[in-house]
């Protein structure tokens, strides 16, 4: 993985339990619609084996290929370089995020929904995430929060 802060690139990172479908799918639809300086990563506290089956299938749909991604951990490197988070589940499991900028979507978890179900949250997780492309600026203005990540 290249080291995505650079003085040119800004980090978003997407955050769910497993790193399987919903983070994944908020990754590919950051990368897609993002502006030029910007990349999105995303992680879990508990990642799966692979990305799951549905997800890549609904992804295919909208024609972005996450049938290669894999689910990784996330780490205090990833906090540490993340400008904004995005904690995209929601529930007693998800994730505690360090970060500058934090908002929490609150997803249901799509993994034991029908392909049909599961299609309604991809939907609603690329319209979040177009809101939140054309919001950049406007975060980026505010103040930023300063954590020192000991024992995360």
């Amino acid at each position: 993985m290249a080291h995505m802060n650079s003085a040119y690139t800004k980090t978003v990172l997407f955050v769910c339990v497993e790193n399987s479908f919903r983070s994944q799918i908020a990754e590919a639809f950051f990368n897609k619609y993002a502006p030029k300086g910007w990349i999105a990563v995303s992680a879990g506290n508990k990642p799966a084996d692979k990305v799951h089956p549905n997800a890549v299938i609904l992804m295919k749909e909208k024609g972005i290929d996450i049938s290669q991604k894999k689910p990784k951990l996330l780490t205090k490197d990833l906090q540490t370089i993340a400008d904004i988070a995005v904690i995209v589940c929601g529930g007693n499991e998800c994730p505690v995020v360090y970060a500058s900028y934090v908002e929490e979507w609150n997803f249901p978890d799509p993994a034991k929904m029908s392909l049909e179900e599961a299609r309604k949250i991809r939907d609603a997780i690329e319209k979040k995430v177009v809101e939140l492309v054309n919001r950049l600026d406007s975060i980026e203005s505010r103040p930023k929060l300063s954590f020192k990540l000991n024992n995360v």
